[in-house]
């Protein structure tokens, strides 16, 4: 996780989905707190358990050789819940942590009217400086994220807070907006003069490419943040409804991934293989 060049972070929230995303060629998962929560039914509003989070993400990494950065909302608490937690996400196969300077219960940042309130920035240093000082290995990344922006208190705020996490030792900034277009993270990457380098989640502004993220020339990841849940829910929304609509699955069969790949998905042909060699 510490390349100089633009990195392509794919959400998941599941093993199935991890080894999807490594395959399509990305360069490492976002262990994303709104997908597993939107897997379980719920809304991204600090409802899933710090257990819950860490249990996928263990099985994530045991499927994958990718990186993975997670999404740990808030941290969990204050900065002693920190402490507890980088431990726990380091032994559990984390790369990376992206902790928010929102106050607990977080409210998931693009939807509409959502309550959305910062700590104080001293506050927030002091989860940062809990985390960056708690990590064992120092190539473990400590992402601090502000939602400025998203709270609509401006450029002015964010870069202020940015600089304010970067000085408790943030090895990185992921600056977000809930604006339909890039201008307000455009704006805040020209603006942004601190040491480290910016992470972006285009979910509200998908037009904001690879291309345009590059001529910035001070973002190093582009994290996709809510792409893997909604993919597979209009593959599921979409399949069930035809086989209602048909009385069947005899039209939707021929469109969807044969049983095959599935099986290959699972690596049937290891276990097919120490079946011949163990099972005497």
């Amino acid at each position: 996780m510490t390349q100089t060049s633009l990195v392509h972070i794919m959400a998941a929230h599941s093993p199935l989905s991890a080894i999807l995303a490594e395959e399509a060629g990305f360069d490492g998962l976002w262990a994303s707190g709104f997908e597993l929560s939107a897997l379980y039914g719920l809304p991204d509003m600090s409802l899933i358990s710090m257990t819950q989070h860490l249990d996928m993400l263990r099985a994530i990494a045991g499927r994958t050789t990718l990186s993975i950065v997670a999404d740990i909302d808030t941290g969990y608490g204050n900065a002693i819940n920190v402490i507890h937690a980088i431990g726990e996400y380091e032994r559990a196969g984390a790369s990376a942590v992206v902790i928010e300077d929102k106050t607990f219960p977080k409210v998931t940042s693009l939807v509409a009217s959502g309550r959305q309130e910062l700590l104080r920035i001293e506050e927030f240093k002091g989860k940062i400086a809990a985390a960056v000082t708690t990590r064992r290995d120092p190539d473990f990344l400590v992402i601090a994220r502000t939602e400025a922006l998203i709270a609509g208190l401006g450029e002015t705020e964010a870069l202020q807070r940015a600089q304010a996490y970067v000085d408790a030792g943030a090895d990185m900034i992921l600056i977000h907006s809930k604006k339909k277009d890039p201008s307000e993270i455009e704006s805040f990457s020209r603006a942004w003069t601190g040491s480290v380098p910016l992470a972006i989640v285009p979910n509200a502004y998908p037009e904001l490419n690879a291309e345009r993220v590059k001529a910035l020339g001070n973002i190093r990841m582009t994290i996709y943040g809510n792409y893997g849940i909604r993919a597979a829910a209009t593959g599921l929304q979409e399949t069930f409804r035809r086989i209602i609509a048909d009385g069947g699955v005899q039209n939707v069969h021929k469109d969807i991934l044969p049983v095959e790949e599935i099986f290959r998905l699972q690596r049937m042909d290891e276990i097919k293989s120490a079946e011949s060699r163990f099972l005497c």
